[in-house]
């Protein structure tokens, strides 16, 4: 398996056209996997936000207050989720508007412009969708596409990417019902491929090397027509919520 680094040095702006700049950036090959960050799709999609324009409620500042935080962001943070699961240190666990469960509703002030900050694509699938179909209008070729971004773990220190977006193949290996190698019967184990190959990934983008593209050759995978939620535990699952 290789994984494969697509620079781009220019900043993504929204007349941008990714599917074309990832092509002429390396060669597409039938059966890649391209792992895109989500920091790219959310600038392309409009995803970012001039915090001057954000006007706080009530609710957001005494939020804020209560940890130094701005209440900008939080205001942001309460736009885009369901409900809040956990709020400690000035973090806020919540469930997004699409299901994902993240610190923060994913917004970030990262790699962008001072007084700015992106949201989450509105639909990763979709996102992830269209740019494998214009890669395939333009090229003929059939890849899988998965939207990256990091996340933090319960129990463990550090992050991660993960996948919050994907379009070509099945999220997860499921091997209930096949054999360990002493012929006991596997019950309950299921390898959420999406998220290991963001993981993966990762580790060749890095956070400052201009590279918000990898693509993921020589890695044999189901293709399929899936969604992300089906990497979301079921709440009534979750001893975490």
């Amino acid at each position: 398996m290789e994984i494969i680094p697509v620079h781009i040095e220019k900043e993504i702006e929204p007349s941008d056209d990714l599917s074309e700049l990832i092509i002429s950036s390396n060669q597409i090959q039938d059966g890649d996997i391209l792992v895109i960050a989500q920091k790219i799709i959310s600038k392309q999609e409009g995803r970012l936000i001039d915090l001057s324009t954000v006007k706080p409620s009530l609710l957001s500042e005494g939020i804020s207050s209560q940890y130094q935080k701005d209440p900008r962001i939080t205001e942001l943070i309460l736009s885009e989720s369901k409900r809040i699961i956990r709020m400690k240190n000035g973090i806020l666990i919540v469930e997004t508007n699409n299901g994902t469960i993240c610190a923060n509703a994913g917004i970030d002030e990262s790699n962008v412009k001072e007084g700015f900050a992106t949201l989450l694509p509105l639909n990763s699938d979709t996102s992830a969708n269209n740019i494998r179909k214009k890669i395939f209008e333009h090229t003929k070729k059939d890849v899988a596409v998965i939207i990256s971004d990091t996340f933090g773990r319960p129990f463990r220190m550090g992050q991660t990417n993960c996948a919050i977006g994907i379009s070509g193949l099945t999220p997860i290996i499921d091997y209930e019902g096949t054999q360990d190698t002493f012929g006991k019967t596997l019950r309950v184990t299921a390898i959420a491929i999406a998220d290991e190959l963001s993981a993966a990934s990762e580790l060749v983008m890095g956070k400052t090397l201009k590279t918000p593209v990898t693509i993921i050759r020589n890695y044999s995978f189901q293709k399929g027509e899936h969604e992300i939620n089906e990497l979301i535990r079921p709440e009534d699952e979750d001893l975490f919520r």
